[in-house]
C-alpha cells in the first residue's frame, strides 16, 4: 500500500481529497441546471455546448486515460480495460431504465428551444399528456423525460467518478486535471436534465435540485473506486482504461448524435474542436 502522504494535494487524506475533487466535478451538473432555469440556450448554443463536452470526453479518454494506462501497464491491460468499460456502459445503457439524450419522448421539440405555445386542457377536462394541479399546468411526459434523463446521467456519473479516483491515486495532479475536465463535461448534462422538467411545469428550483442531485453520483463512484484501488494499486491502470472506455461510449453513443440532432452541425464540430483544445491546454497547464 502506497503511503498516504504521496497522495496529498491539500494536506488531507487521499480519500478526502478524492471526495472534494469529485464533489467539485459534480457541481457542473448543478451549474448546467442553473443555466437551464435562468436562460434557456438556443439550438446553436446547445449544439456548441454538447460538442464541447464531447470533445473534452473523447480527448480525455484517448490522450490521457487510455494513454496513461498503456504507459503504466502495457497495451494488453489498456485494451482489456478500455473494452470492458465500453461493454459495461453498453450493457448499462441497454438494461437500465432511463432515457438517453434525444430519445423519442422529446424528439421533434429540441430540449434547448423555447416551448411551443399549446392549448392545454381545461381544469377538470382531459388532455393528452397534460394535467392541472393547484392552478399549474403540467406535462407529465416531459417531467418523466427529465426524471429518466436524471437517472441516466446518475448512472453515467458513477463510472466517471471512478476515473477521478483512479486518476488521483495514480497522480494527484492527474486526478485534479480529470476533475476539472469532467466539471466542464457535466454542464450540458445538467441543462439536458433541467429543461424538460421546467417545460413540463415543474418549479424551476425543483428542476435545479434534480439536476444537482443527479451529479452527486460522481463522489459515490469516486469513493467506491478509491476504497478498492487504495488496497489494489496494481489495478489503477486498468481502472483508468475502463473509465476511458466508458467515456468514449457515452460520447459516441449519446453526446455527438444529440449535439448534431438538436444543434447545428458546424457548431457541433466547432464545439468538439474547442473541447479538445481545452483538454490540450489543461494537460499542459497541469503538466500531465
Amino acid at each position: 500500500m502506497v503511503l498516504i502522504k504521496e497522495f496529498m494535494i491539500f494536506g488531507q487524506s487521499p480519500l478526502l481529497n478524492i471526495l472534494l475533487l469529485s464533489l467539485m466535478a459534480s457541481l457542473g451538473t448543478g451549474l448546467g441546471g442553473l443555466i437551464a432555469i435562468i436562460r434557456r440556450p438556443g439550438r446553436r448554443s446547445y449544439g456548441l455546448l454538447m460538442g464541447i463536452t464531447a470533445g473534452v470526453m473523447i480527448s480525455l479518454a484517448f490522450l490521457e486515460l487510455v494513454a496513461e494506462a498503456w504507459k503504466q501497464a502495457g497495451y494488453i491491460t489498456a485494451t482489456i480495460g478500455f473494452a470492458t468499460g465500453a461493454i459495461f456502459m453498453f450493457l448499462l445503457d441497454h438494461f437500465a431504465p432511463h432515457i438517453r439524450f434525444g430519445e423519442k419522448e422529446v424528439r421533434g421539440e429540441p430540449p434547448c428551444a423555447e416551448p411551443r405555445q399549446r392549448m392545454g386542457p381545461r381544469p377538470g377536462g382531459r388532455g393528452f399528456g397534460r394535467l392541472y394541479r393547484q392552478g399549474r399546468m403540467y406535462d407529465y411526459k416531459l417531467i418523466n423525460t427529465g426524471l429518466l434523463l436524471a437517472v441516466g446521467i446518475t448512472l453515467h456519473n458513477l463510472p466517471e467518478g471512478i476515473s477521478i479516483g483512479a486518476g488521483y491515486l495514480h497522480n494527484p495532479k492527474f486526478g485534479l486535471f480529470i476533475a476539472v475536465a469532467i466539471l466542464l463535461h457535466n454542464i450540458p448534462e445538467g441543462i439536458a436534465t433541467a429543461l424538460p422538467l421546467c417545460k413540463g411545469g415543474v418549479c424551476r428550483w425543483d428542476a435545479f435540485r434534480v439536476a444537482f442531485l443527479s451529479g452527486l453520483a460522481e463522489p459515490v463512484g469516486a469513493l467506491l473506486a478509491s476504497l478498492f484501488l487504495v488496497n489494489f494499486q496494481g489495478l489503477v491502470p486498468a481502472a483508468l482504461a475502463f473509465a476511458g472506455g466508458v467515456m468514449v461510449f457515452i460520447t459516441l453513443d449519446e453526446m455527438i448524435p444529440t449535439a448534431r440532432e438538436y444543434g447545428h452541425e458546424h457548431y457541433t464540430a466547432i464545439g468538439i474542436i474547442l473541447g479538445s483544445i481545452f483538454v490540450f491546454l489543461l494537460s499542459g497547464i497541469f503538466g500531465v
